[in-house]
C-alpha cells in the first residue's frame, strides 16, 4: 500500500489540462512536487507578503478613521482588487502561467497583493462596528467592500484587456497610431466588436 500523499501519485488523466498551481516538477526520486510546495514559489509569496503587509499597516496607521469607519482598509482592499484584476488579466493574455509570468503572479499577485489586501481586518472592523452599536454601518461596510471590490476587480480586468490590446495593435502595425489619428477609432471599435 502506498502511504505517500496524493501529490506523489502519477497523473491518471494526462489528457486533461492541469491547474497551473499543480504543475509538477520531477524530483530526484522520480516523484513530482507541485508548484505550491516548491521552495522558490514559497519564498516569492513570503517575500511579497512580508513587504506588503508592512505597507498596508503603515497606510492604515497614517489615514484617519472618520466616525470610526475604517476608510483606509476599504481603500486598500479596493485598490488591491483593481490591481489584482489587472495583473492576472495582463498575465493571462501574455501566455501560459509558467516561467517569469508565474513568478510575477506568485510574487505580486499572491504575495504582495495577498499581504496588502486584508479581509481579516475587514471582518474585525465590521465586528467592531456591529458591537459598538452601529449595526447599519457594521453591515453596510463589508457588503459595500465586497461589491465594490468585485467591481474594482472587473475594472482592473477591463483596463488590462484594453492595455494589452493597444500594445499588441501597436506592435503588429509596426508603428503605433495615436488615439486621435485617422483609423484609430475604427480599429478600436472593430476590436471591441470582435471581443
Amino acid at each position: 500500500m502506498n502511504d505517500r500523499p496524493d501529490i506523489y501519485r502519477p497523473d491518471t488523466a494526462p489528457e486533461l489540462p492541469l491547474d497551473p498551481d499543480t504543475d509538477a516538477v520531477e524530483l530526484a526520486t522520480g516523484r513530482s512536487l507541485p508548484v505550491h510546495l516548491r521552495p522558490t514559489s514559497l519564498l516569492l509569496v513570503i517575500a511579497g507578503g512580508t513587504v506588503a503587509t508592512l505597507v498596508r499597516e503603515l497606510i492604515d496607521l497614517a489615514l484617519p478613521r472618520p466616525g470610526g469607519l475604517p476608510v483606509s482598509i476599504l481603500l486598500i482592499n479596493l485598490s488591491g482588487a483593481l490591481i489584482l484584476g489587472a495583473l492576472l488579466e495582463g498575465l493571462a493574455r501574455r501566455g501560459p502561467d509558467e516561467g517569469r509570468r508565474r513568478s510575477v503572479r506568485l510574487l505580486v499577485g499572491t504575495g504582495v497583493l495577498g499581504g496588502y489586501t486584508t479581509y481579516s481586518a475587514l471582518a474585525a472592523d465590521s465586528a467592531k462596528l456591529l458591537l459598538g452599536g452601529d449595526a447599519l454601518l457594521g453591515l453596510l461596510y463589508p457588503l459595500a467592500t465586497l461589491l465594490l471590490g468585485a467591481l474594482a476587480s472587473l475594472g482592473g480586468i477591463l483596463l488590462a484587456r484594453r492595455i494589452v490590446r493597444a500594445v499588441d495593435a501597436a506592435g503588429s502595425s509596426g508603428a503605433a497610431r495615436s488615439p486621435g489619428s485617422p483609423g484609430a477609432s475604427a480599429d478600436a471599435d472593430a476590436e471591441e466588436a470582435g471581443a
